[in-house]
């Protein structure tokens, strides 16, 4: 299936930010959307310090790591006061929004709702063109999240360079998908 195009963010705050900041705005970079909850054990302990690696990992990449704050539970105790207080205290350094309520009042946030979260942490990567390309619930691999990223940023230079990409290579005699074997000797 062809990757789809990355549904709007809705938010209602921004922190780290000068301005809001928006897929379309941000077209031409490789995004990392990093869902959180501050009261979120796995959130706090595994992947904000993740998203934080990444951002300094790739830094002057076309890459950008975007927070999103989506609380979907103790909304009385994860209020903006709380969010600024948190993001100063963790020394959390990329852009963090907060995630629009439900207009209907439902405990599930706009853009959570839009992207199908199943809770957080979530990562999201969204491609140079703003298309989904990874969602991952839960904790991610911090190997294969850097190849994730990795393909997309070639991919977006590839664009920018606007080349055809390469035809594959055919593999070597005596190679597939396994590996390459030893000639037979006869």
């Amino acid at each position: 299936m062809a990757p789809q195009p990355a549904p709007a963010w809705h938010t209602t705050d921004w922190l780290n930010t000068p301005k809001p900041l928006s897929l379309e705005q941000l077209r031409g970079q490789v995004v990392l959307l990093h869902a959180f909850q501050m009261l979120c054990p796995g959130c706090v302990s595994r992947s904000i310090p993740q998203a934080q690696r990444v951002a300094e990992a790739f830094a002057g990449a076309p890459l950008v790591v975007v927070g999103l704050h989506t609380v979907f539970e103790h909304h009385e105790a994860m209020k903006l006061a709380s969010l600024k207080a948190f993001v100063h205290e963790y020394r959390i350094r990329f852009p963090v929004g907060v995630d629009a309520p439900d207009p209907d009042g439902g405990a599930i946030p706009r853009t959570m709702k839009a992207y199908a979260m199943q809770g957080t942490p979530t990562t999201l990567l969204i491609d140079a063109q703003g298309r989904l390309r990874r969602h991952v619930f839960g904790a991610h691999d911090d190997l294969l999240l850097g190849a994730e990223i990795q393909t997309l940023l070639l991919e977006a230079r590839d664009v920018s360079l606007d080349r055809p990409r390469p035809e594959p290579v055919a593999p070597a005699p005596g190679c597939d998908a396994q590996g390459c074997a030893l000639p037979t000797r006869g």
